[in-house]
């Protein structure tokens, strides 16, 4: 059995605006499970993480939404990256490859193992 994971502080937008890149308007558990499905069920996203992060976002305009029906049947508010938040993305791409790269240095380095 894996242990489920939090995400990262800050990281959850990103992956909310990836997935919505990716895949077009979708609902807020559609958004989380397709983010707990990318990692392989290594994150768990729930309601009390989500929405304050699509409130933010819509707030700063990198996304907006609108009330549809759900697959099941039910009202619910479906939300898709707008042109900010596409610009958004590619910055934060940007930001998490140096990221990555500097960490990997460090990684690299040969030494003390912790």
């Amino acid at each position: 059995m894996k242990d489920k994971r939090d995400v990262w502080q800050g990281t959850l937008a990103i992956m909310v605006l990836k997935t919505l890149d990716a895949m077009g308007p979708q609902h807020g558990y559609g958004i989380a499970r397709r983010i707990e499905q990318i990692s392989r069920d290594l994150l768990a996203v729930n309601h009390g993480t989500l929405y304050p992060v699509l409130l933010k976002l819509e707030q700063e305009g990198s996304i907006s939404s609108e009330f549809g029906v759900s697959d099941n049947n039910r009202r619910a508010r479906f939300y898709r990256i707008t042109k900010a938040g596409r610009k958004e993305l590619k910055s934060e791409r940007r930001h998490w490859k140096q990221t990555t790269e500097i960490l990997a240095r460090f990684f690299a380095l040969e030494g003390e193992e912790s």
